[in-house]
Order: structure tokens, then sequence, then C-alpha cells
């Protein structure tokens, strides 16, 4: 069944022989199964096939699918295989060859943009060059580009646009992220509550989470650039024109006779051409790729960095407002405390007097009632104001 450049391929039922002709099936504990293949030509086919299909196709191992298997949490890795690139950024994950590049899971919301940006960038070229010939008259800047990213390993073009994608999305999580957590902490700033509280704790939950992630990238892209054999393994078009019999001058007429092959090194780089003359060390052209969208997300990570060093700055500006409060709290206390001593003495002196003991000034002696009560009362101030001057004296309190 042909649905405009797409080809569903439909799973044969062993029981009745009959296809489902069902795409994104989804059997128990397996996962979807649906893949979208998109060639060198920019054509379209929706896959609907089993691991050992995929596994025979692209001729990798059954250990580097389970990288890509959506039931299982495995981080950030960008492997190079003897003849495709297995590729697990978040969400998107997808295996490449020298010709074409199968995405799993294509209806995934998230994956849309990553196919639309294939379709853009693989769109076929030979078709419409007339079209062509009229857009390049009426806008020859955005033919000197095409031209250029024309010029690239396919291998390279699907890796641009995987890792584009990623960097984009993980960007568009943090401007989201941070769009929420600045407010939220100046609001707990102005306002310290359960409900501030809460809101700030579960930003920071998703802060962290996302700083994970983007890290597990930024991490994958660091360890590629520094490891010249890893970057070399990812030229696949490299390793299959390395592959051929031929060298030097035999290699035009082999190209010429091979259509497949000579297609794709005459789209390869500049530095691919010059690899297959010799140059085996040349990984200038993917790095310069991965050193373009490791800046990207390094800068993503740092943002993430400043945010958290923000929250952690309010949240060390939240301890210190509420040790101030508790200080104040123990000043009162030592306020009340010194108060209630106070009072107690001056209790001990109203109980001695008013203890039924017989006494020869108890009578006609009225007037030192009066001297008692006042003596007493400025006994206990004075000792009252003894006891804070001293604690001020000794930093207990502030002034």
């Amino acid at each position: 069944m042909m649905m405009r450049g797409r080809e569903v391929v439909p799973v044969m039922d062993p029981g009745t022989g009959t296809g489902t002709g069902t795409v994104g099936l989804k059997k128990k504990g397996t996962g979807s199964r649906s893949w979208l293949l998109v060639d060198d030509s920019g054509q379209e086919t929706v896959l609907d096939v089993d691991k050992y299909e995929i596994m025979h196709r692209v001729q990798i191992h059954a250990r580097d699918l389970r990288i890509i298997d959506p039931l299982l949490s495995y981080p950030s890795t960008i492997m190079g295989r003897e003849r495709a690139i297995v590729l697990n950024l978040e969400h998107i994950k997808a295996i490449i060859t020298s010709e074409e590049i199968l995405l799993r899971d294509p209806s995934d919301e998230n994956v849309t943009p990553v196919v639309e940006e294939l379709r853009r960038r693989l769109k076929p070229m030979d078709g419409n060059r007339e079209d062509q010939r009229e857009e390049k008259d009426s806008n020859v800047q955005h033919d000197i580009e095409t031209t250029e990213e024309d010029e690239s390993p396919f291998e390279f073009r699907a890796l641009e646009v995987a890792l584009e994608a990623i960097c984009s999305f993980l960007a568009a999580r943090t401007l989201e992220l941070e769009t929420a957590v600045y407010p939220a902490l100046d609001m707990l700033t102005s306002k310290i509550s359960s409900r501030n509280l809460d809101r700030v704790r579960k930003l920071k939950s998703q802060m962290t989470r996302l700083t994970a992630r983007v890290q597990k990238v930024r991490d994958e892209l660091e360890q590629l650039l520094d490891d010249d054999d890893d970057m070399a393994d990812l030229y696949l078009s490299r390793k299959l024109a390395g592959a051929s019999p031929v060298s030097g001058s035999g290699a035009a007429s082999w190209f010429l006779a091979s259509p497949t092959i000579g297609s794709k090194i005459s789209r390869a780089s500049r530095a691919s051409i010059a690899t297959v003359r010799g140059d085996e060390n040349d990984v200038e052209e993917l790095e310069m790729l991965l050193e373009a969208y490791f800046m990207q997300i390094d800068g993503t990570f740092n943002k993430l960095t400043t945010l958290r060093e923000y929250i952690e700055n309010t949240e060390d500006y939240i301890n210190i407002q509420l040790d101030n409060h508790r200080n104040q709290l123990i000043q009162l206390e030592l306020f009340l405390s010194s108060g209630t001593v106070c009072l107690s003495i001056y209790s001990l002196i109203a109980a001695i007097f008013g203890m039924n003991i017989p006494y020869s000034w108890n009578h006609e002696h009225g007037y030192m009632f009066k001297w008692v009560v006042i003596g007493s009362g400025i006994f206990c101030a004075v000792f009252f104001i003894f006891i804070i001057s001293y604690a001020r004296f000794k930093g207990l309190v502030g002034s």
C-alpha cells in the first residue's frame, strides 16, 4: 500500500498469514515496532518490523539495539559501528547508515520536529531541477547554503538534524524552567509560606532532572571530541569507500562502474574524499560539527548552573532570614525569662511578709509596708536592667 511516497509494511500474523495493516503496533512488553526510514534522496518509508529485521538490515548487534529500546533506560549515546551509527539522545532514538536513517516511534510528538527537519534537508533534489534554477535566480544565498549542506555526507546531515533537535529541545525546556523559577523565587523572598516553599521545591526537582539530562548529552559530545578514533568511527562513507578494492587512479573507474557508491562519494565532503585518498586521521569536519553543538549544549548547561546557583543563593538568604527570626525569638525569650526571675524575687518578698509570724515591729510601724513594697520593686527593676545590660555586654542580644 503506497501513501504519497510512504510505504507501510504490515506485520504478518503467523496464525492467519494475513497482515494487520496497522502502523505503530505495540506488542506486550516489547514497545512500539514502528520505524520511519528516510533515505538519502528524501524518500520516506514507514516500517513495522521486529528487531531481528532491523539488526539484519543495518548489521548491528542486539546489545546495540537495546540502547535505543524505549522500554529500557540508557544514557545518551552516540556510537559508531562498522556500517551504522547508533543514536540515543533523550527521545531521539535512531540508526543512521551511509544512505538512510531509521527513526524509532516517528508518531511521538517530540520526534515530529526531527521528521519535519529531515524532510526539509533531505528532500529529493533530482526531480525538480527547473524549480531549483528558478530558486537560484531569486535567492542566490539560499542556494549557496544548500550546496554547502549537500556536500556533507548523509550520515553527517542526519546526525546534525538529531543534534540540532535535541539541543533546541533542551534549550526550550531550560527557557521554560527559567521563566517559572525566577518569579517563584522572588515571591518566596518577599513572603515565606508553605505554598511558596512547595512551589520552589517542585521547580528545583525539575531543574535537577533537566540538568542531569543536559549533562548526559554534553558529556557524550565531550567524550567524542576527546577521542579521534571514536569520531573516525562515525565516518560511514569513508569506511564504505575505503572498503572498495581500488586506490589511486583506479578509484575513478570503479566509482563510475558503481552508481550507488559513485553518487554517494560525489556528495561527500572534501574532507571525506581526502580521507579516501589516505588521510584516515582527518576528523576536522565532524569535529567542527560536534564542537558547534557542544558549545550550544554547554551554553544550556551553564544556564542551568546559573539557575541552580540562584536557587542556592535564595535558599541561603531564606535560611539567614529564618535564623534572624529565630534569634529574635531567643532574645524575646531571654527578656521574658529575666522578667520572670525578677517577679519571682518580688513575690518571694511579699510571701515572706505575708506569713503569720509574730514579731515586735509588726505593730505601730504601718509605714514599713510602703517602703518594703517600693524598695522591693526598685530592687527587682534594677536587677532586670542589670541582666539585660550584661547580656548586651556579652553580645547575647542585639543593641
